[in-house]
């Protein structure tokens, strides 16, 4: 039996307008169907467990990523940039990956949590990404559910896919549900036990939790029942 050789990773800079140069990461297997431009969540960069993980097996699953850093962790930075930086920051990256993607591939815009969110902020803004996929949405502050983040996921009209813990505290499922249901274009995978990092416990390994899910964001970029 034959080895699964590992799709390699190509590491360049991205231009954000008015910030500089990003780190970014692509990998691109040779059956690429689409592509993915792929971000971090507020508390870690590109590298960590999770984004590698996530982007290593959506490779296997013929879906090609390309992640980056926002540029506070560029920077050394622990407060998140603000929405019109984070949107810049998408907006690039997605030019990044249209740029490096097939004639007619489709591409998506996603990622965890903060990296999601600022996704969808730049899809409600005009990004003409093929659909949005939401590793964990912080749809509130957890013990806030009065703060709810929604308004502009209403203009959204590209499929969403929502991976999200039933028991994670940024989306409880009684705030969560109602939203969705005013979301026509909007599919929820629910992981049952599942906290923010879609973790079933404390001694899960990121990087093969992120992969799990890996088969879930495929079908449904291919437009199959999830």
């Amino acid at each position: 039996m034959m080895a699964c050789v590992p799709t390699p990773e190509e590491r360049f800079t991205i231009e954000v307008p008015d910030k500089g140069a990003v780190s970014a990461a692509l990998k691109r297997p040779a059956d690429a169907f689409a592509s993915l431009a792929l971000f971090h969540g507020a508390g870690a960069g590109m590298d960590h467990p999770f984004m590698a993980g996530f982007a290593r097996a959506m490779a296997d699953e013929g879906v090609a990523t390309l992640r980056c850093n926002f540029p506070y962790i560029e920077a050394g930075k622990r407060s998140p940039d603000r929405p019109p930086v984070a949107v810049a920051t998408v907006r690039a990256a997605f030019d990044a990956c249209v740029a490096r993607a097939g004639a007619h591939e489709p591409v998506w815009v996603g990622g965890k949590s903060f990296g999601g969110r600022m996704s969808s902020v730049a899809v409600a803004e005009g990004l003409p990404a093929a659909g949005l996929v939401f590793l964990g949405y912080p749809l509130h502050p957890p013990g806030k559910p009065d703060r709810v983040r929604d308004e502009h996921l209403y203009g959204i009209q590209v499929p969403m896919l929502f991976l999200q813990g039933t028991k994670d505290p940024f989306a409880t499922p009684a705030v969560l549900d109602p939203v969705l249901a005013k979301l026509p274009r909007a599919t929820l995978h629910a992981v049952e036990g599942g906290g923010h990092s879609l973790e079933r416990s404390r001694s899960e390994d990121a990087r093969e939790t992120a992969a799990s899910f890996a088969p879930v964001v495929a079908r449904f970029m291919r437009g199959e029942p999830v």
